[in-house]
């Protein structure tokens, strides 16, 4: 989708696109250690379970519905689609601009090229890794809790889905089987595409499945009935305690955090080729189809709903509306399913959190940088980063032992850090001026100041509302404590910075022979002149 075509190409055509794709990394001071092994296909599937838009709106369906009920979960969701599409079209044009996996806090850099500029950036890549991180213990937190509610779908009183240990145990193999997957499957350049391909087919296949499965058993079933379109498309629900007026914001919660991670495809940028071009379409497309499949599929759950309190009331609603509408033996193969592909998606997650985590440590952000950034030459892939963030995000599984309620917060902290993530290279694209912005094929053009601006605008106002508590004056038990993970998130950060990354970071020697490498490239290469000019930074050593 090119809103407005340059008039001049960002360099002459060539007819090898993977010796055009590594000049072009090369001139954002990287070499190629990845195959472009995904097409725009494989690469939307990838994005469009990692947004995983109606299973996530399923999994969090008590909450839309206390939050402002129909109108917040049906029409809240239009405004957030239209919101995010202005975000998504943002960070399409910056990937056109520089396509690398560190994303965001490269543009930063590039944007903003200070000392301060520098240093926020760093920020912005430890708060965008963070939101990665979480984000995909919080899938493997909802496969869990899925995988020991089918226990308790056969035998309600068992209590094994409260203990601790357990819930510790199921999460830790979680972990290990996708990082395991992740490692192998690049062994063979076709094998993680067409893995990506299976679960984005079936994860839409299921949707379709799911939704006639829910219409057509309480459209047959005599005891069974819809409920009103009054209900559906215009009911208003509040059980906060808070005011209607916040209640909206907050409601807005779920269709944001169902529409949050499509920078998937900005960290896996570097193994898709034509990246310019195919990229921003990537984005705007997975967050389009995953607001039209998260409507449908709310639509279908609103009517179907039996008995509204059983599922508020629920350890986990969208089991309780299975099981009252389509049975114990229906629901329990259809959940099965559920859990089949909530897997498949966690591996995508899983994925783009590794790119992000390898792009970081190339670029010397993290401790340890040369060790994590290395790609092994047997998988393909790399692994040191893999197993590195899996340990990581396993550590947050040992929450399971003490207090659900941190945990809980580390998990809702991922959109929150996401979405800061997003607007800081907007931000800094607005205050320094959009012409500073490298040509790329994908342009906004006289819209893109407006579409900026509403995303900086969303991104504000939906942050805020992140963190509010789930009621009025709380008890400590019920506070939302996000803020104080993420406000801990950012001290690790930038003790960070201060232990090494002031030195290293995007100042590693191999960036900077990198560097030099475009320097020859944009003097000897055709239409150099017509390029942006890349300055190396001073060469600093990694101690």
């Amino acid at each position: 989708m090119d809103l407005e075509s340059n008039s001049q190409p960002l360099k002459p055509p060539l007819t090898d696109q993977n010796v055009q794709d590594a000049q072009d990394l090369a001139a954002l001071g990287h070499s190629q250690a990845l195959t472009r092994k995904f097409d725009m296909w494989s690469m939307l599937a990838l994005a469009f379970c990692v947004l995983g838009t109606y299973s996530t709106f399923a999994q969090d369906l008590s909450s839309g519905l206390t939050n402002g009920g129909a109108i917040t979960i049906l029409w809240g969701l239009v405004l957030v689609t239209v919101c995010n599409l202005c975000v998504a079209l943002s960070l399409g044009e910056l990937t056109s601009s520089m396509p690398t996996a560190l994303g965001q806090a490269y543009w930063v850099y590039r944007l903003w090229n200070t000392p301060l500029g520098r240093f926020v950036s760093y920020m912005c890549a430890w708060i965008n890794t963070f939101g990665w991180w979480t984000l995909t213990a919080s899938q493997v937190a909802f496969m869990t809790e899925f995988l020991l509610g089918m226990k308790t779908m056969f035998n309600p009183e068992w209590d094994g889905a409260n203990k601790g240990w357990l819930n510790f145990v199921v999460y830790i193999g979680v972990v290990f089987v996708l990082t395991l997957i992740n490692v192998v499957s690049c062994r063979k350049e076709k094998i993680l595409p067409w893995l990506n391909n299976f679960v984005g087919v079936w994860f839409f296949g299921l949707f379709i499945v799911l939704s006639l499965t829910l219409l057509i058993s309480v459209g047959t079933k005599a005891n069974l009935s819809f409920q009103p379109p009054s209900f559906a498309f215009g009911a208003w629900k509040n059980e906060t305690g808070w005011s209607d007026g916040v209640v909206w914001f907050t409601g807005l919660v779920q269709a944001a955090y169902g529409l949050t991670a499509f920078d998937s495809v900005i960290h896996m940028v570097e193994e898709i080729p034509a990246p310019r071009k195919n990229a921003p379409r990537v984005i705007w497309m997975a967050v389009l189809f995953g607001a039209v499949t998260g409507f449908i599929f709310m639509v279908v759950c609103l009517f179907c709903i039996q008995d509204v309190d059983s599922v508020l009331n629920a350890d986990l609603p969208f089991i309780e509306l299975m099981l009252e509408t389509v049975g114990q033996k229906g629901a329990a193969v259809l959940i099965s399913l559920f859990i089949f592909n909530g897997l498949g998606q966690g591996i995508s997650v899983l994925t783009t959190a590794s790119r992000l985590s390898w792009g970081f440590s190339r670029d010397g952000g993290v401790p340890f940088s040369k060790y994590f950034s290395h790609v092994d030459p047997v998988w393909q892939v790399p692994a040191r980063a893999l197993w590195g963030q899996g340990v990581i995000i396993g550590l947050v599984g040992i929450l399971y032992l003490f207090a659900n309620t941190v945990l809980e917060a580390i998990l809702s902290v991922s959109t929150i850090a996401l979405t800061v993530s997003y607007a800081m290279p907007i931000l800094a694209l607005l205050v320094t001026g959009r012409e500073k912005l490298p040509p790329g094929p994908f342009k906004l053009g006289r819209i893109g100041p407006l579409l900026n601006w509403v995303s900086i605008i969303y991104c504000i106002i939906t942050t805020i509302f992140f963190l509010f508590p789930g009621a009025p004056n709380p008890a400590p038990s019920d506070m939302n404590f996000a803020i104080a993970v993420f406000g801990v998130m950012l001290v690790i950060a930038l003790a960070f910075w201060f232990i090494q990354g002031s030195r290293t970071y995007l100042q590693t020697e191999d960036s900077i022979a990198s560097m030099v490498y475009a320097h020859h490239l944009e003097l000897n290469e055709p239409g150099a002149e017509d390029r942006p000019v890349v300055q190396a930074p001073t060469v600093v050593e990694e101690k």
